[in-house]
């Protein structure tokens, strides 16, 4: 992200102000909230570019062989820009390994894969660690001898329904109702 002069000297306002706390001038507000305003719209159109970029690579990864060439430039930019490889990624570059550029980008994607892969777990493990830990009342010795046990609720008693009279599940036949006779019709 680059700030332009204006941008440069408001966010060393900014910095000295927070550094050494003044009463800020109005058009020091207008200013720290236009630099704000400006940032938030970069960090959002670059959020826009990182969603493209990985839809486009998408696009190419689903059209290989044929799109090796751009496949392979656009997923060098996606990492450079910090993008974490897809099984997607890792099997359609096997699939092209023949090719040095991309056997040196499986390498390097199997390497990201797995830093990201441990580092997952590293916080797993650490949430793990630090979660408190409850007694396990399910094995000898969890629950305490003096602890009543929890009375279970006993299930209601099945509603006993009369049964169906055959009336009701047999409904009476209609007769039907004999047409009316040949001369009786009309010629419409």
């Amino acid at each position: 992200m680059a700030f332009s002069a204006d941008e440069l000297r408001v966010l060393r306002r900014a910095l000295a102000t927070a550094l050494n706390p003044a009463p800020l001038q109005d058009e020091d507000v207008q200013d720290c909230l236009r630099l704000a305003e400006s940032v938030d719209d970069a960090v959002r159109e670059a959020g826009r570019l990182r969603a493209f970029l990985v839809a486009d690579l998408a696009r190419y990864r689903e059209a290989l062989p044929g799109s090796r060439p751009g496949y392979l430039e656009l997923l060098q930019d996606a990492l450079a820009d910090g993008y974490e490889p897809v099984a997607d990624d890792l099997s359609a570059l096997r699939t092209l390994r023949a090719h040095p550029r991309a056997a040196h980008l499986l390498e390097r994607c199997q390497i990201l894969v797995e830093r990201s892969v441990r580092a997952r777990l590293a916080r797993v493990s650490q949430a793990v660690a630090t979660a408190p830990r409850a007694r396990l009342l399910a094995l000898a010795g969890g629950r305490a001898a003096d602890e009543p046990k929890p009375s279970t609720p006993k299930p209601p008693a099945p509603v006993k329904r009369p049964a169906p009279k055959p009336s009701e599940v047999f409904p009476p036949r209609r007769r039907p109702v004999p047409p009316p006779p040949p001369e009786e019709r009309v010629a419409g």
